[in-house]
């Protein structure tokens, strides 16, 4: 599969990769496909450098107390074992120095072996229940950014950037923001307009006057949608059904991501 060609796919793909829920035989075969097609390798190392960032602001996870009950009744146990040893070499005849060095060496032995198990509970617990927690986290916070599918800059006159504009068609929001140095006045709106092809303009909303703001939006609203105005309005803005009624500050072309 030619997998440039199915952006959606390869994003979940990319995704799941750099989380470690693509395993087995899909994981190898998206590997041999990073090897092989540079698009593929890119979304890869986009989502890796996304869940490594993540993970800087995970908070350590302590281990639950089911963890320290476990401990708890294997250092209980290997202590039983030693006094059951300690008895048995008692009933049993001494020999000179055998008695000592035997019961060191149990000890020795005994000790050594709880705390490899208790390591190796502690570690393996530990890091399960680590990453579970990251791993739940991380893929709820990934749901929850934004989905970003149409983006447009739009410019002045003089074709310097003065509006960025993003739709998130999954929580179905516009997201707009200043990047020039223009303020309208106070009895001033600016009004955003899609400009579908051969049809009127349609009223997107009223602008505050805030650097960044957000406009609530369907994707019917944006979907074949080639470009977008900003006009300057009485406050308030004007009924869609009018069209712009002021001067038409900012213009630009709406295009839908790829990835």
């Amino acid at each position: 599969m030619n997998l440039p060609q199915h952006p959606e796919l390869l994003d979940r793909l990319a995704s799941a990769y750099a989380l470690g829920s693509l395993r087995g035989g899909a994981r190898r075969r998206f590997e041999a496909l990073a090897r092989e097609q540079a698009p593929v390798r890119a979304a890869a190392l986009i989502w890796q450098s996304r869940v490594a960032s993540m993970n800087e602001l995970q908070a350590p996870v302590e281990p639950s107390p089911v963890v320290w009950t476990r401990i708890h009744n294997l250092v209980q146990a290997e202590r039983e074992q030693v006094a059951m040893a300690a008895a048995h070499e008692a009933k049993a005849p001494p020999t000179p120095g055998g008695w000592l060095r035997s019961l060191a060496l149990w000890r020795g032995t005994t000790a050594a072996g709880a705390l490899a198990t208790v390591l190796a509970v502690v570690t393996a617990v530990g890091l399960r229940d680590e990453m579970g927690a990251q791993i739940g986290e991380l893929q709820a916070q990934l749901s929850a950014q934004p989905q970003i599918e149409y983006v447009a800059v739009l410019n002045d006159e003089q074709a310097s950037a003065s509006m960025l504009v993003t739709f998130d068609p999954k929580n179905g929001r516009l997201t707009l923001q200043r990047v020039g140095g223009y303020q309208e006045a106070a009895d001033k709106s600016l009004q955003l307009w899609a400009l579908p092809p051969g049809a009127a303009p349609r009223s997107l909303g009223v602008l505050s006057q805030e650097k960044l703001l957000q406009l609530a939006a369907d994707q019917r609203d944006v979907r074949e949608v080639p470009a977008l105005a900003i006009s300057l309005e009485p406050k308030g803005g004007v009924p869609s059904e009018t069209g712009p009624t002021g001067p038409v500050l900012f213009k630009g072309a709406l295009i839908q991501k790829m990835l």
